[in-house]
């Protein structure tokens, strides 16, 4: 999108002020599909902080995460928990994952979170 779409930012701004995780939004971009729940920013980096402080690999990575959420202006991006690139039948990952997603590269959207099936 050259201009991103105001009515995501909007959802966006909500879920950023709210500081509610239960927003399920499904989104296309850069090709793939990526559904699953919103977090605020500060949220998010909370949980990639604590992954990364509990790998015994990835542990130095943990202090970019640190810094609080530049809050000037209306979101640019969204922060997805718990979310999964959809492929076929399958979402990676299983389990879900974190994913942060330039609202400027969103194509499509659509409200909720879609189910897969290995069926």
């Amino acid at each position: 999108m050259s201009k991103p779409d105001e009515l995501l930012v909007d959802v966006a701004t909500l879920v950023e002020s709210g500081q509610s995780n239960q927003m399920s939004l499904t989104v296309v971009t850069g090709g793939a599909v990526i559904t699953g729940r919103l977090a605020p920013e500060a949220v998010w980096r909370q949980r990639v902080l604590e992954v990364l402080t509990d790998s015994a690999r990835l542990g130095e990575f943990a202090a970019v995460f640190t810094g609080p959420a530049p809050q000037e202006g209306p979101p640019v991006h969204l922060h997805f928990h718990m979310a999964r690139i959809l492929q076929g039948t399958v979402g990676i990952p299983e389990t879900g994952g974190m994913y942060r997603v330039s609202i400027a590269d969103v194509s499509a959207w659509t409200v909720g979170d879609f189910s897969y099936s290995d069926h």
